[in-house]
């Protein structure tokens, strides 16, 4: 059972924040399978502060959508505290900090995995958070910025001290990306030194590989990111995975298509048919993977309505 705070899961496997994909649709599909804690978008505290239309769309959320927690990203305390004062308004249930995001054009301006490099200044920035929110707050971290300073046990530590709740490591350096091997050791060794919950991502892409990093890292939870693109049955399997033993068996294609016409509905609901039609081209792609549908998919990228994207999820029966 995954604690954080005073909050309780009833399920130990966490929906990662994954950008441009993490909304309101996607998780409601994915909880629907068993999915319990899910994290909005990242989101950028400077932008936020602004008010910014895009930033604001991302923290929308209903009843059915909990628990739910906010991840965010930024560098300066103040900022964030402003930040801090509108998701207060909001009906979230934990503060994550973004210390892991690899992407250039954040770790330039010293933010997500950038700050690894400053262990002291991270620490302030969540002594800062903890202090000025009533959420559990959690914080999101890679095993270093590279192979020459895998600092993550130190950050681990320093993260404790000052407050937070609950740590969330992917086992790749920053320099890794997502690529070479996850560091189970490391998540095991910082699993051992803390007190707090220790959530592990990477490389969470079957119920069998989620199993083995719970085995080899002795952690509290998981978290799924690529796993669950296009796959919101992981959460299903892996449930009954980790209990039986047994992987039971995947979807057919018309659970495929029925989830695929659900999820197109939801988008289409949320952000109207334009930009519901448009965000769902890339989930096509991905709930087909490993289908002999190329034709389809290419089609896919290029339908513009409700009605045609439904007509080319219908196309799946006839083709597989």
């Amino acid at each position: 059972m995954l604690s954080i705070g005073n909050l309780t899961f009833a399920s130990p496997l966490v929906l990662a924040p994954m950008s441009g994909i993490s909304d309101l649709p996607f998780r409601l599909i994915n909880r629907s399978f068993g999915c319990g804690l899910a994290f909005t978008e990242m989101i950028c505290a400077r932008s936020l502060s602004h008010k910014s239309k895009n930033s604001l769309k991302r923290l929308s959320t209903t009843t059915d959508d909990k628990p739910l927690g906010v991840q965010v990203l930024g560098d300066d305390p103040d900022v964030l505290k402003r930040a801090l004062d509108i998701l207060s308004k909001y009906p979230f249930d934990i503060i994550d900090f973004n210390a892991a995001c690899p992407a250039n054009k954040v770790v330039s301006g010293g933010r997500g995995s950038g700050l690894l490099r400053e262990p002291v200044r991270l620490q302030g920035i969540l002594e800062v958070i903890v202090k000025y929110t009533g959420l559990p707050v959690t914080v999101k971290i890679r095993s270093g910025w590279d192979e020459t300073s895998v600092n993550a046990a130190e950050i681990a530590l320093r993260a404790q001290d000052a407050g937070v709740k609950g740590l969330f490591i992917h086992g790749r350096t920053r320099m890794q990306g997502y690529s070479g091997s996850v560091d189970y050791n490391l998540i095991r060794e910082i699993k051992t030194a803390l007190k707090i919950p220790v959530i592990a991502g990477g490389d969470a892409l079957s119920p069998v590989l989620i199993r083995k990093i719970f085995d080899e890292t002795g952690c509290d939870g998981v978290t799924v990111a690529r796993g669950a693109l296009g796959n919101p049955w992981i959460f299903r399997q892996t449930a009954e995975y980790l209990k039986s033993g047994v992987v039971p068996p995947g979807p057919d294609v018309n659970e495929i298509a029925r989830i695929m016409k659900k999820h197109l509905a939801s988008n289409i609901a949320f952000y109207g048919e334009e930009t519901g039609v448009i965000l769902f081209r890339k989930f096509f792609g991905w709930y087909t993977k490993g289908m002999a549908v190329k034709d389809l998919k290419a089609r896919a990228f290029l339908a513009s309505t409700g009605d045609e994207m439904v007509r080319l999820i219908e196309g799946l029966e006839e083709i597989t």
